[in-house]
């Protein structure tokens, strides 16, 4: 009997555990697998007016949308774990001051990293303070990559012209938005319709 309530619990806990979309390279076989996630994102642009394409391919770039995502660890002598670079953590790759911030001023203390409503949100409500801070567009992905990736105080000292490898990356996230963009011109009405595969 002990071993069948421990078997369910691991069952229970496996259920429960998000796993990522099986093809995120294409933003509308991810919607179609992951059937809330269209009117998460679809929610964060009406909020903060950041276009889903854009939102997504930061997330993409950010942890591939792995919920529980974290930067590596070193590791003393192979058998002592040493701390993380930093707090980053979730969807959203947000770390821990910068999501206390975002639960205050967005109104949102219940919210989750590891949870996709929230973590797209968080990216909006970011994104959203680099537009109105600093005057990127909001349909400047490369630009918008960088100020989350530097903070707002280092891309307003243009902290990102001493890292070539960060302008690719950016460069990159443009690319996939660029990419998202047209994939999703091909299932959004669908998807607003709920009528294909619903």
């Amino acid at each position: 009997m002990k071993k069948t309530l421990i078997l369910l619990s691991l069952l229970f806990l496996a259920a429960c555990t998000a796993v990522p979309p099986k093809n995120g390279d294409n933003i509308c076989s991810t919607f179609k697998e992951k059937s809330d996630w269209y009117d998460d994102a679809k929610n964060s642009f009406k909020k903060w007016g950041i276009p889903i394409p854009v939102q997504m391919a930061i997330m993409h770039q950010e942890s591939h949308f792995v919920a529980d995502a974290q930067p590596p660890r070193s590791w003393l002598l192979w058998i002592i774990p040493l701390p993380r670079a930093s707090s980053a953590y979730g969807y959203a790759q947000a770390k821990d001051e910068t999501w206390d911030d975002y639960q205050t001023k967005a109104d949102n203390w219940g919210a989750d990293r590891d949870e996709f409503a929230d973590a797209i949100d968080f990216i909006g409500w970011y994104c959203n303070i680099s537009y109105t801070h600093l005057g990127i567009s909001k349909l400047n992905t490369k630009d918008l990559y960088l100020a989350y990736h530097e903070g707002h105080s280092g891309y307003h000292q243009k902290s990102y012209l001493q890292k070539a490898w960060l302008v690719q990356i950016a460069n990159k996230v443009a690319k996939r938005a660029k990419l998202f963009q047209s994939q999703l011109g091909q299932c959004q009405g669908d998807l607003d319709n709920k009528g294909w595969f619903f």
